[in-house]
Parts: C-alpha cells; structure tokens; sequence
C-alpha cells in the first residue's frame, strides 16, 4: 500500500500552475472560495470521474483540496488505489487561507454553508428537538443520546457520517451540466 503524500500550502503555491487541482468539497462549498484554476469534483462523484482523471493525471500531477485535509486524504487513497497518482494539500482551503494564499469565488453558484456549520446545524438541532420532545415523552431523549454519542464517534474516528449524509441533498450536488463540463476540461 502506497503513502499519502500530503503537500504543505507554501509549497503548494510555489508550484500551484504544475498541478491539475481538484476540489472534492460540496458544490457550495466550493464556491465559497478554491484553490485558483480549480476543478470541483465532488468526493461521491471521484469513482464517475476516474476516467478524467485518469487522464488529466497522464498530464500532471494532481493536487485533491477540501476544507480541511480530510475528505481529499480519502480521495488520494480511493484513487492511489486504481493506480491514480495523486496528493493532497496538507490543512486544505482552511490552510491555504490562513497562509495568506489566495482563493477564487463561483459568482455564478450560490454558496452553501461549510459542511461543517451544517452538521452543527443539523446535530444541535436534533438535539433540542430530543430534549424538547423527552419533556412530554420521555424516550425522544435517546435521539439527544444517539446524536452525542454519533459526535464523540465521530471525533475519535476522524469520519463524520453525518457529513455523508448531508452532502447527498440536492444543494450539496453539483448540477450535471457543470459536473460534466468538468470531466470534459479534465479528460483533455
């Protein structure tokens, strides 16, 4: 089994007109702020996308973004493991900005909250919806116990499956004209 090469963001702006970038963040996520010249391929979408990049590997090499290093570290895995070279940016967009690097906008896409404030979102109100519900019927409390416990899990595995979830709606999705136009710029 390959290593993950995780490429620091200094160095990463050195060389950023060298690589082929792929962001693997929500749609929304996205056009909150990527990497310069970046193409936005989903994290559910990367097995649809693998004959692009497949080949926009052929080309050069691939840097895999997302907000924190998290979701491009399993996308350097899934493709390392059909033989797609690829890296990804240590720390993500959230690195990138606090070096002081810069970062494009969708203007054309509306930009959904963080995935991260929306599993806030999403976790604090089930809740409350458990707390208030366990005052009339006091077994909706194990909602509250199930959504704390699914947190502390989360934490101490480093994977979210609410994040999952949460990125299947459709303002999560990319729209299929612009996924395909994607793959098409990335297939050469």
């Amino acid at each position: 089994m390959s290593t993950l090469i995780s490429i620091q963001p200094a160095r990463a702006a050195e060389r950023l007109s060298t690589y082929t970038v792929i962001d693997v963040r929500t749609p929304g996520e996205y056009a909150t702020g990527h990497l310069p010249g970046a193409h936005n391929v989903p994290l559910d979408h990367l097995q649809t996308a693998l004959p692009a990049l497949k080949a926009a590997a052929t080309r050069g090499e691939l840097l895999l973004v997302c907000a924190s290093g998290n979701r491009s570290a399993t996308a350097c895995e899934r493709l390392t493991a059909v033989d797609v070279p690829a890296a990804t940016l240590a720390g993500g967009t959230t690195a990138w900005t606090a070096q002081g690097h810069p970062v494009a906008r969708d203007e054309t896409t509306k930009a959904a909250w963080p995935m991260e404030r929306q599993v806030r979102l999403a976790a604090g109100s089930l809740v409350v919806a458990g707390l208030a519900l366990g005052a009339r019927y006091r077994p909706a409390r194990w909602l509250s116990a199930a959504i704390g416990s699914g947190l502390v899990f989360s934490a101490v595995t480093d994977t979210c499956g609410m994040a999952a979830l949460l990125s299947r709606l459709p303002h999560n999705q990319p729209r299929t004209d612009d996924l395909d136009a994607t793959l098409r710029a990335l297939g050469g």
